[in-house]
């Protein structure tokens, strides 16, 4: 067997760099080890609107579950602040559809799809990625490839086969728990994030509206004493709502991977560290440089050059797209993770009465000259 492409990994990465791939006339196999492309979920399902644009491609009712004007924060003390503003308008994705139409897409484009199949190595020729090893329904097989793209989560095996260093410790990763419940009271248009030491120490507890009276209801924690699980058992215990699914996972959140490249071979997705690190929010990140690949892997194979010296070109394009924002999610974790209860209701008091657009330097120095103890706290971003 030979391609052009081999992509390993059906979500959201592994999709949308197959699409785009197919989409320039290559010939793309993407594997996924799963027997179904979608399952089981790993994500809120949050995006912003312009993750659309990047796909080329209109928001479906098929796997759009309501669409986004705004956030709650719920500070430790029970205050709630609404927020509106673009950096948090966009649409709850259902992502069992959502990733499958991805994969569609990319199939329709001229993908062929392995699904239950799992790469074991990589095949390498003068030290140059050429290949996979895979297993399928009891069988091995190489199949040949002039380039191969990584998709296969924050738990990737390939990119380290490869000579990249994605590995985490647990220090690096946001421990996750979510279940997706009926009879949440829940505004339609406006996601939930709630903060505190109890609560969610680390991170934040989520409630991502899906329809009427569903909702995903998360918690993100990091160093924390207890499992993310355990403090979504002590939040949705006071709910008088039903659990209709449980998912578990981690996020990564320590920015992303340096080099995502090297000769025949690229890393995307939650595998490269495409992710915000102060939300966790991969979706729009992970499409961003998804299709970068799918585009640089194109220009590779025209070129007949998938040297590491080449596709260099694939990280210098994420690093100009995301780069910035990845970077300045790594400044506000930084900060985040010296606020204490005290000061989350302090800055949620703070927040009553602004969009996000308008805050300003200028504003956030008057609340600093009312609590003079949160320069030290906050000079990183001001």
């Amino acid at each position: 067997m030979k391609y052009d492409v081999v992509v390993i990994g059906g979500r959201v990465g592994g999709s949308t760099a197959s699409l785009f791939a197919s989409k320039n006339g290559l010939d793309v196999l993407m594997i996924e080890k799963r027997q179904e492309i979608g399952t089981p979920v790993q994500c809120a399902g949050g995006t912003f609107r312009s993750t659309f644009d990047t796909l080329e491609m209109q928001p479906s009712p098929k796997y759009v579950c309501a669409e986004i004007y705004g956030g709650i924060i719920c500070s430790p003390d029970g205050n709630r602040v609404k927020l509106k503003g673009k950096e948090v308008g966009g649409y709850i994705l259902e992502r069992k559809a959502f990733d499958k139409h991805l994969a569609i897409e990319s199939a329709r484009a001229g993908t062929d799809v392995m699904v239950k199949t799992m790469v074991t190595d990589l095949i390498r020729e003068d030290e140059k990625v050429c290949g996979v090893v895979a297993k399928h329904m009891g069988k091995t097989m190489e199949i040949k490839a002039d380039l191969v793209i990584a998709a296969d989560g924050v738990e990737s095996q390939i990119a380290p086969l490869a000579g990249l260093n994605t590995q985490k410790t647990p220090y690096d990763l946001g421990s996750c728990a979510q279940y997706e419940m009926v009879g949440v009271d829940v505004d339609l248009h406006y996601i939930e994030f709630h903060l505190g030491e109890n609560l969610a120490p680390g991170g934040y507890l989520w409630v991502f509206p899906k329809g009427e009276g569903v909702a995903n209801v998360g918690v993100g924690v990091r160093n924390s004493p207890h499992h993310a699980y355990h403090y979504l058992q002590k939040f949705t215990s006071q709910l008088s709502a039903t659990p209709v699914e449980l998912n578990v996972g981690g996020v990564p959140l320590t920015g992303m991977v340096d080099p995502i490249y090297t000769d025949g071979f690229l890393v995307v997705g939650d595998a490269a560290g495409q992710v915000n690190a102060l939300s966790g929010g991969g979706i729009h990140t992970t499409v961003e440089c998804a299709k970068i690949a799918g585009e640089v892997a194109a220009e590779s194979v025209e070129r007949n050059d998938a040297s590491a010296s080449f596709l260099k070109r694939y990280e210098k394009l994420c690093r100009i797209t995301v780069g910035k924002d990845l970077k300045k999610s790594l400044k506000y974790r930084r900060v985040f993770d010296k606020l204490r209860d005290d000061d989350f209701n302090v800055i949620t008091k703070f927040l009553d009465g602004y969009d996000l657009e308008s805050i300003s330097k200028l504003s956030m120095m008057s609340l600093i000259k009312e609590h003079p103890h949160l320069l030290r706290l906050l000079k990183e971003i001001l």
